[in-house]
C-alpha cells in the first residue's frame, strides 16, 4: 500500500514523502497514529494545501522536544528496589519504573521513549540509559538504582 507520511516516521522517511508499506503496517499503525495517509490524488492534492501548516506543527513539536531534552540531560534518576547482599535485585528495573520516576521529577516521558540498550537493570549501581523524547531527540540519562537489602 502507498501511503504519504504526515511526520517523520524512523526507518521509514520524512514529512510528505510517498513511501510504499505492507498493508498491516499501514491500516494497524501508521493510518491510526496520524502518521499517514492513504496516497491517493485527492490526500496527495490536501496535503499540498496543507504542507506548510503540517511542517510549522512538525518544527514545533522538535523545537519542545529539544528544550526538554537539555533539561534531561545528564539528570541521575534514582530508583530503590529490594536487592541481595551481593547488590543484584529481587526483581527488575524496567522502562515504566524509569518513565514513572521521571515523571515525578516533572518529566512527561511514557514507557514507550525510555530506550534500554542493555536489557532491565537488574543490579545496583548507575547504569546509562536513553530517553527518546522525538525522532531526532536521544537524551542519554544516568539511572541510580540504590539497594534496599531485605
Amino acid at each position: 500500500m502507498q501511503v504519504i507520511l504526515l511526520e517523520k516516521v524512523i526507518n521509514l522517511g520524512g514529512l510528505g514523502e510517498v513511501v510504499r508499506v505492507k498493508d498491516g503496517y499501514a491500516r494497524n499503525f501508521l493510518i491510526p497514529q496520524r502518521k499517514a495517509r492513504r496516497a491517493t490524488a485527492t490526500a496527495i492534492a490536501e496535503f499540498e494545501t496543507k504542507r506548510a501548516e503540517l511542517e510549522t506543527a512538525a518544527a514545533a513539536r522538535l523545537a519542545v522536544a529539544q528544550a526538554q531534552g537539555e533539561k534531561l540531560s545528564g539528570l541521575t534518576v534514582q530508583i530503590t528496589q529490594k536487592s541481595g547482599v551481593d547488590g543484584r535485585l529481587f526483581g527488575s528495573v524496567t522502562n515504566a519504573d524509569i518513565a514513572e520516576a521521571l515523571t515525578k521529577q516533572g518529566f512527561a516521558i511514557e514507557k514507550a521513549q525510555v530506550r534500554m540498550p542493555l536489557g532491565q537493570l537488574k543490579t545496583t549501581g548507575d547504569h546509562p540509559i536513553a530517553v527518546a523524547l522525538h525522532t531526532d531527540v536521544l537524551v542519554d540519562v544516568v539511572v541510580a538504582v540504590i539497594g534496599e537489602h531485605a
